[in-house]
């Protein structure tokens, strides 16, 4: 037999699509090429096989051989091809049974040795394993995120493991899910004293998954909020948390076993954020996925970064276009963010040396249009000695976690997603009005000037105030209450008051 078919998988994003290896050996002078679109880590496999056959101490054929990586118009990188076209050219050259390797695919690199290493992606090749029919056999240290998905998933330490399993001499073992991680101390609403709106709003930001903007002067308590938010977030679904692991996966990075709590630097670049790269890699608003993107000294961000993020706030991914290939990464993350009402922070006090300029400049940094995507805009103002020390310490994380979760579960008892996600009819059926809330909602939005999409998110907003209200419909404080959270749609300078 001089023609073999393996098959692997290679990394697209967080998909996975089919590689087919094609290996045939023909008569000639020894030459070994690997074609099909090969990047630089690929062609280089043709010496890690080799070394590899030999330290095995297998044949390696000394024939002309040539191995085609089908689609051929499918960038492939990386390591990942090594185990399948080293099983091509042993099944090729009669050294392992050709039909061991039907409804089975390959992931795996090779060292010289013969030992199999790690590779990035695991968990998204398993799960379309998975939904192939196929078994997928991988590195042991691959398996534990590889054993996310629902499948027959096989790991071997090396190259004569594998073998031994084509030739029915002895099995490999199923690879075993990752130990449950242990629970992270997560900080407690209860270390926040007074802020009582500050807290409402984290809470109503929580349950309904709404995007959040704290400003004030330094040291009110911005940054310990928004820290406070994982601790009251229900925990992640299981097709959640497969969403995430798999984000992980593609990055290389161990799943975190809760919501994602992803705070980047203000310095970071907008591919930084967004993700990118030859082979596109995601970004830390994909890492954020089904968690918490937290923004802290907002304007500091650079302008072109802090637009980028518009299109993924709407849609809930993001899709990164290059000259071979378009990969789409999920980003359906909460954004909370922070920032001061001018440069030096105390804008209106007498020390404050700002001019009207330099605030204006700051603020520039904000479009209209990505303020317009933040649902919830709310003041923390400065206390006093007096007043820290009079606040009485507030509810524990895990009193309002029960809150948010039973708001949530009548969320999606009701419309099957939380209430920042409805769009179109959803939205107008789940958030309808009465003639008085209509007409109050009406008046306020044109007094506010707000624009089309703020009069939605005002609706999401009161339907969430509801919801942990238990009410079945949305009536006129709850329209009112939300309102009150689009501070900066006012046209004033920020610090100027509700």
């Amino acid at each position: 037999m001089s023609l073999s078919v393996t098959h692997t998988r290679a990394q697209l994003g967080v998909s996975a699509p089919l590689v087919t290896v094609e290996t045939h050996l023909a008569n000639g002078l020894p030459a070994f090429n690997i074609v099909g679109l090969p990047e630089a880590a690929v062609r280089e496999s043709r010496d890690r096989v080799r070394s590899a056959l030999v330290n095995s101490h297998f044949e390696f054929p000394q024939r002309r051989i040539t191995v085609n990586l089908a689609p051929a118009d499918l960038p492939k990188e990386g390591g990942r091809y090594d185990l399948a076209i080293a099983l091509g050219i042993l099944a090729a050259s009669g050294q392992v049974p050709v039909e061991s390797l039907a409804g089975a695919e390959f992931i795996g690199e090779l060292a010289l040795t013969g030992d199999l290493r790690e590779v990035p992606g695991a968990l998204p090749a398993a799960i379309a394993c998975a939904d192939a029919g196929h078994r997928l056999v991988v590195p042991r240290a691959s398996g534990p995120a590889a054993a996310l998905a629902d499948g027959e998933i096989l790991v071997a330490e090396n190259l004569l493991q594998v073998c031994a399993h084509l030739h029915r001499r002895e099995s490999l073992p199923a690879a075993q899910p990752p130990p449950a991680p242990a629970r992270p101390q997560v900080a407690d609403l209860a270390d926040v004293r007074g802020q009582l709106r500050a807290r409402r709003a984290l809470e109503i930001a929580a349950a309904g998954g709404h995007n959040l903007l704290f400003y004030g002067p330094p040291g009110t308590g911005k940054t310990m909020l928004a820290s406070r938010l994982p601790g009251i977030l229900p925990a992640l679904g299981q097709r959640e948390q497969l969403e995430v692991a798999a984000v992980y996966s593609s990055a290389g990075l161990d799943f975190p076993g809760q919501r994602p709590f992803r705070a980047p630097h203000h310095s970071a670049s907008p591919t930084a954020l967004v993700g990118g790269g030859s082979n596109p890699r995601p970004g830390e608003i994909s890492l954020a996925h089904r968690g918490i993107l937290f923004l802290d000294e907002l304007p500091e961000f650079p302008r072109h970064a802090l637009e980028i993020l518009r299109e993924p706030l709407e849609s809930g991914e993001v899709r990164i276009a290059r000259a071979r290939a378009s990969v789409a990464f999920p980003a359906g993350f909460q954004l909370v963010a922070a920032m001061n009402p001018c440069p030096c922070g105390y804008l209106g006090e007498p020390r404050c040396r700002c001019t009207p300029d330099q605030v204006q400049r700051y603020r520039a940094k904000l479009s209209g249009p990505l303020l317009d995507r933040i649902d919830m805009h709310v003041e923390v103002a400065a206390m006093t000695a007096g007043q820290l020390q009079d606040a009485p310490t507030g509810e524990a994380s895990a009193v309002v976690q029960e809150r948010v979760v039973d708001a949530r579960i009548r969320q999606q008892q009701r419309q099957a997603t939380i209430n920042a996600e409805l769009r179109g009819n959803a939205l107008e059926q789940q958030c309808s009005l009465g003639g008085p809330e209509q007409e109050l909602l009406r008046r306020s939005v044109d007094q506010l000037g707000l624009s089309a999409r703020s009069y939605h998110r005002v609706l999401r907003v009161a339907r969430t105030i509801a919801d942990l209200a238990g009410a079945a419909s949305i009536g006129s404080g709850h329209i009112a209450e939300a309102l009150a959270y689009r501070n900066l749609d006012r046209r004033q300078p920020i610090g100027a008051g509700a």
